[in-house]
């Protein structure tokens, strides 16, 4: 596909929400406001996307369109209670009637809570909206505003998601926040948003969406459509990750990505599994990136799983024409595109140790994650895990 090409891709599709793909489709942000009656939106993002050139040329375009535009960038990488409540207050004050969700999986996430708290009665707390069984049917659906998505980087896949991974300061714990009303009315995926990502960003959040399509390809849940798109998510990641990571200009290469990152948020309906199991808790714990978590702790989850995800691991090889294919197969196609992105192998490498191995270990268990792992792992599993991530004992 050449660059004019992609200039012109602008497939579209209605399944989780309608997504406007395609270089300067950002462009059209205003209009896709207007068309979900959207007067005063309020865009949610951090505090570096917000000072961005191209982010300050959206709110200049919707201003000029005559959207009374509101900004609320008090977000850390890791969003909190706390920022969602701000959030959900500048929304409140400002009678906006909207929520722009821009930026990567925090500003989504924090912008989609803050949708999902801006409307409801005052004695629904946030963490009684955790994914817990039915805790969702205490809110209002149709009290949550229209969203509208714009991701600007290709890893969480947060744009077409129904939940939120907030952590909660005081228990310091992650935790996930559902409904099925937070999924954005629209999403723009326009890889010019992506250019900008330094090299270690676009691996990382990558990274991220390869962990969401193998935990989805590994689950033990029945789900065949999530399982197809699984694999051909890997599939992209594999054949242009590496091109984005090292030329970032490469739109065509940032367009697939942002697709695979969709598709993998889609895909992992079929459940997740220990990589995320055990990277919600050293998030809330060590407030470490999540993509960067997912990405080290990858081949050892893969590992601890190997006895019981050798077919799936066989099919995925031949996918992916990896030569022998199997488990250990796809562990080297792992190892390997992690050195070419220059991913550390270690969670030591990233000032994380082992006294918490316990603590860790029981958070794990109890994160939602570990319920589709293959295997049920118990606390004193996931803590050895963790502990051979820390070590490099692969």
């Amino acid at each position: 596909m050449s660059h004019n090409d992609l200039t012109q891709f602008t497939m579209a599709w209605n399944y989780p929400a309608p997504i406007m793909t395609g270089v300067g489709r950002i462009r059209e942000l205003p209009g896709v406001c207007r068309s979900l009656g959207m007067d005063a939106p309020l865009l949610v993002t951090d505090p570096g996307v917000a000072a961005l050139p191209i982010v300050q040329s959206c709110v200049s375009a919707c201003r000029e369109s005559g959207l009374n535009l509101g900004v609320f960038s008090d977000i850390k990488g890791n969003p909190t209670g706390r920022n969602v409540a701000a959030g959900v207050a500048t929304y409140r004050e400002g009678n906006h009637d909207g929520v722009i969700a821009f930026g990567g999986g925090s500003g989504l996430d924090a912008a989609k809570a803050v949708a999902l708290m801006a409307r409801q009665r005052d004695d629904l707390s946030l963490w009684s909206m955790e994914d817990v069984g039915d805790n969702w049917k205490q809110a209002d659906g149709d009290a949550i505003p229209p969203i509208v998505a714009v991701p600007t980087t290709a890893g969480t896949g947060s744009e077409v998601g129904r939940a939120s991974v907030i952590t909660d300061e005081e228990a310091h714990v992650k935790r996930i926040i559902f409904h099925p009303g937070m999924v954005p009315a629209s999403v723009i995926l326009d890889p010019e948003l992506t250019q900008g990502m330094p090299a270690w960003l676009t691996a990382a959040t990558g990274m991220d969406a390869l962990s969401h399509c193998l935990e989805a390809w590994c689950s033990p849940m029945y789900h065949p459509m999530a399982e197809g798109i699984a694999v051909e998510g890997i599939r992209r990641v594999r054949d242009f990750l590496p091109k984005a990571y090292s030329h970032g200009d490469d739109l065509e290469a940032r367009m697939h990505m942002l697709v695979a990152s969709s598709m993998g948020a889609t895909a992992f309906q079929r459940g997740l599994g220990g990589m995320h199991a055990l990277a919600h808790p050293l998030g809330a714990l060590y407030d470490a990136h999540h993509g960067t978590l997912n990405a080290i702790l990858m081949p050892y989850v893969l590992r601890a799983n190997e006895r019981v995800i050798g077919e799936p691991m066989v099919r995925l090889g031949r996918y992916l024409d990896l030569r022998q294919p199997g488990v250990g197969a796809v562990i080297d196609w792992v190892l390997d595109l992690r050195e070419r992105l220059s991913i550390p192998h270690t969670l030591a490498d990233i000032s994380i140790d082992t006294h918490q191995a316990e603590t860790v270990g029981r958070m794990a268990v109890a994160d939602p994650s570990s319920n589709t792992n293959p295997i049920p792992f118990d606390e004193a599993r996931y803590a050895d895990i963790f502990v051979r991530a820390v070590e490099g004992q692969l």
